[in-house]
């Protein structure tokens, strides 16, 4: 009977050569109860087969895996597993493809790709404390109380199983947030304990300890080697759609802990303008190579009215207790600015600051400076990519979905070589028709950028969205995303997954579900669904650790939540469940036609305006030759 049935080569593709939803391989010992191991895995959560499957009832063939050298003589159909124990010099092997229906899988023949097993998540946040009227203001705009977005999350070097994550709480629909919330966890992320920051009002704030503003924006946080941990935030008042007027005010706050995130300290105000300067989009770095802990870096950009932008630095060579004056270190002239500051610090101590220039013509790319001197001096900056995305709007309607747009991640790989990699969205991939995950490389400590990007998600045809990037400690490069393959038909809906994607090189990746299908059309409108310019993804031993927001079914009063969910992958393995291999797909920036950069343009001014109303055309009219 085998010899009348297909040869079908998997070649570390198999959901995809065998058209299966899901696929999971694993060896086992010829002494193991089979029954029992796969029953074992329908309560971890493994998915089985349903009725809306309508498989036939034998499938058989001839399943090769040359890179690993092992072959399945035949598979059968039964109790919803396909199994058949194969015996490779003396070790049973079991293959056990459970099966569904759900996420537009098909059975045989189906090319639509797999949705992998989602894993458990672990809920992070809690009910808002913050009373309303807090910040001590008329309200303006919409708040949505007990809306969590734009998370951050730190692993403590000297205690990995303490975790500091950070994100806002209660969000304004015109700017920033009630307050700025943390939480920390001891074991893990098992557990989590959540506080608020004194860094606004409703946190607490107040003249005394630096922290008497109204709404508060743009949290991050990073651990020193020693375990002190800082959190940077942005504090403002005035409310963001007056920014540069009178009444304005932002600063850019530092908060400390000495106890793995149970207390913070009284703030320190890095910068603090009034109507002439605003400032936004923060990070904050320790220097992981500094193992006296003395050293941690801020970035951030500061709009002026003259209509500049330069990236800002203040940083610390004495642990937190002081910090220098701020300054400017790369500015790139007037009507132009940069944005989404971050630094990265190679294994020899080399500064790189990656951040999204954008020019008063509406175009923007990715560059990076270098300071080999903890700071003191900075490079000139070296162009990473063009920025190429449109944006991501709800494929029902056509509204506008508030994402990452031009901001850009990056992560540092491990020692020796220290290689820094790069994500952000980008619609090269599809001539303009949507956004994707692009990712691109440097070998050589930012001097040289790989090139053309590779598209790093999974299914081309619909959109994704807010990338996030890590590199683990063996090599391991993770980029988690949302995207929306789950969308229906239905246009009061907008499900969308989280997805996280794993590669050794950069080429071929391996994709699991984080979090199932969710409704984004909940999220606060902020303005556009809105779960934060970026999420967060790090990592330690063989886990990697998502961190972000999803939201909450039918709940107004409760539209989202932070979750954390541990992704075990093995030390120089894969995983286990929910397996997608794939080769990524690289493409050369294309001639883009007049319809493509003018969409480009618009999703530069639209994310402009999203982000601070009126800079955008305050830029464009400055940059207008003058009568």
């Amino acid at each position: 009977m085998l010899d009348d049935c297909p040869r079908q080569i998997v070649n570390t593709r198999l959901s995809y050569e065998l058209r299966m939803p899901f696929g999971y391989w694993e060896a086992k010992d010829e002494k193991d109860d089979l029954d029992a191991e796969i029953e074992t895995k329908f309560r971890r959560g493994y998915l089985r087969l349903t009725a809306a499957a309508k498989l036939r009832d034998t499938l058989c063939g001839v399943v090769e895996f040359p890179i690993l050298n092992m072959r399945i003589s035949s598979i059968g159909l039964s109790r919803h597993v396909l199994l058949h124990p194969g015996r490779i010099g003396g070790v049973a092997v079991i293959g056990a493809l459970l099966l569904n229906s759900c996420g537009g899988g098909g059975g045989v023949g189906s090319t639509t790709p797999p949705s992998p097993v989602t894993p458990p998540a672990r809920l992070v946040s809690t009910a808002s404390t913050f009373t309303a009227g807090c910040g001590g203001v008329p309200d303006s705009g919409t708040l949505y109380t007990n809306a969590e977005v734009e998370p951050y999350v730190a692993i403590n070097p000297a205690n990995p199983n303490n975790l500091i994550g950070t994100w806002q709480q209660d969000r304004w629909s015109n700017g920033g947030s009630q307050g700025i919330a943390v939480g920390f966890s001891t074991n893990a992320g098992a557990t989590w304990t959540t506080r608020a920051l004194p860094v606004s009002r409703c946190g607490g704030g107040n003249a005394t300890n630096g922290g008497d503003y109204e709404r508060a924006s743009d949290p991050w946080v990073t651990i020193s080697p020693d375990g002190t941990a800082y959190q940077l935030s942005l504090a403002l008042s005035g409310t963001i759609f007056t920014i540069l007027q009178p009444g304005s005010r932002s600063a850019m706050l530092v908060s400390r802990s000495a106890d793995g995130g149970r207390s913070w300290g009284a703030t320190t105000t890095l910068i603090q303008d009034r109507e002439l300067a605003f400032n936004d989009k923060g990070s904050i770095t320790a220097d992981p190579t500094d193992l006296q802990s003395q050293y941690v870096y801020a970035v951030w950009d500061r709009l002026t009215t003259d209509n500049r932008g330069p990236a800002m630095f203040a940083r610390t060579g004495n642990g937190g207790t002081t910090w220098e004056a701020a300054r400017a270190i790369y500015d790139p002239g007037v009507n132009n600015q940069t944005l989404g500051n971050v630094i990265a610090v190679l294994p020899d101590g080399t500064l790189i600051d990656f951040f999204t220039q954008i020019n008063a013509g509406n175009n923007a790319f990715f560059a990076v400076i270098r300071s080999t001197d903890k700071g003191a001096s900075w490079s000139a900056p070296v162009r990473v990519a063009d920025f190429l995305g449109i944006g991501t709007l709800d494929p029902d309607t056509g509204a506008a979905i508030r994402d990452s747009g031009f901001l850009g991640q990056i992560s540092v790989g491990p020692q020796p070589r220290g290689q820094l990699f790069v994500v952000w969205q980008d619609a090269r991939f599809s001539s303009g028709a949507r956004d994707g995950i692009a990712f691109a490389r440097s070998d050589d400590g930012g001097l040289t950028w790989s090139s053309p990007p590779v598209r790093v998600n999974a299914d081309p045809a619909v959109q994704a969205l807010v990338p996030s990037v890590n590199a683990r400690a063996d090599g391991t490069i993770g980029v988690s995303y949302y995207d929306m393959r789950s969308n229906t038909a239905d246009g009061a809906t907008l499900p969308v997954d989280y997805w996280l994607a794993r590669s050794r090189d950069g080429v071929t990746w391996n994709e699991s579900r984080i979090a199932a299908p969710f409704d984004l059309n909940i999220a606060p409108l902020a303005p556009g669904d809105f779960l934060g310019d970026y999420q967060s993804l790090a990592s330690a031993g063989a886990n990697f650790f998502p961190f972000y927001v999803r939201t909450n079914s039918l709940d107004p009063g409760n539209r989202t939540d932070v979750f954390f969910t541990p992704v075990n992958v093995p030390v120089g393995g894969t995983a286990e469940a929910g397996l997608v291999a794939r080769m990524a797909e690289a493409v050369t920036a294309p001639l883009m036609a007049p319809e493509y950069k003018q969409k480009v343009q618009e999703a530069i001014v639209r994310k402009l305006e999203q982000r601070v109303p009126g800079w955008a055309a305050r830029v464009q009219a400055g940059s207008r030759p003058q009568p």
